[in-house]
């Protein structure tokens, strides 16, 4: 067998496994009980309306940024009708295994959504000192990312921080007491719908849950289309 035969095959395989949980998901709307509902995190509270319970659940703050072209990016940027892909990071992290690989992963999904504008990636750095949207405008060159598609977030140092730990819930911050700045910061992929509430986490230095997080952004696309 051909190395270009495997390398199909293996293509052929790829797109199986990540086509497979779609087509159970429309099976069962169609024909069952869906049980491939994707989870919403953090209930705040519920209400029973007509006879059935109403859940409310957090959504994101209100907050202001500007990306790496230096455009506006604030929470009525995000679009109801669209998918976002979050992150956080910073460009002078120099574990080959953390930030730079994170970003490898989302050129990944990058890729894989390339022609759909609904969905979205949201790089948020952890170092706004040195991140200007100039330095983070050439870490997105590096990575080919697509004006529009790809955010790269800069703002002010609290802002981030309390974005971070009370919008999203994973830690980002600054070591102290060390001699040169230290960055602390989840090593996660968050998936978030366009109503700003948190609909998946996945480690982003696993390959194989980035291949579950294409898989759930194409779930929650179709999802989002039927509730309409």
């Amino acid at each position: 067998m051909t190395q270009k035969a495997t390398a199909q095959q293996k293509n052929t395989w790829l797109f199986l496994i990540l086509i497979m949980p779609i087509i159970f998901f429309f099976f069962l709307y169609l024909f069952g009980t869906n049980r491939y509902n994707l989870p919403t995190y953090y209930a705040i509270d519920s209400t029973k309306v007509e006879g059935r319970w109403k859940v409310r659940y957090q959504t994101l703050p209100a907050f202001t940024f500007v990306n790496q072209y230096g455009e506006k990016f604030t929470r009525q940027s995000i679009k109801e009708d669209e998918v976002y892909v979050v992150d956080f990071f910073f460009t002078k992290c120099g574990n080959p295994t953390l930030c730079p690989h994170m970003s490898k992963e989302l050129v990944r999904v990058q890729d894989m959504f390339a022609k759909n504008d609904k969905v979205k990636i949201l790089s948020h750095t952890v170092d706004p000192d040195n991140d200007t949207p100039e330095v983070l405008r050439q870490y997105a060159e590096k990575y080919g990312a697509k004006r529009g598609k790809w955010h790269f977030l800069t703002g002010l140092k609290k802002d981030i921080y309390d974005l971070a730990y009370q919008g999203y819930k994973i830690n980002a911050g600054e070591e102290k007491n060390t001699v040169t700045p230290e960055f602390l910061h989840a090593t996660k992929f968050i998936l978030m719908d366009g109503k700003g509430r948190i609909r998946g986490y996945y480690d982003a230095i696993e390959p194989k849950d980035v291949d579950r997080l294409i898989t759930e952004v194409n779930v929650l696309l179709y999802a989002m289309k039927l509730e309409k």
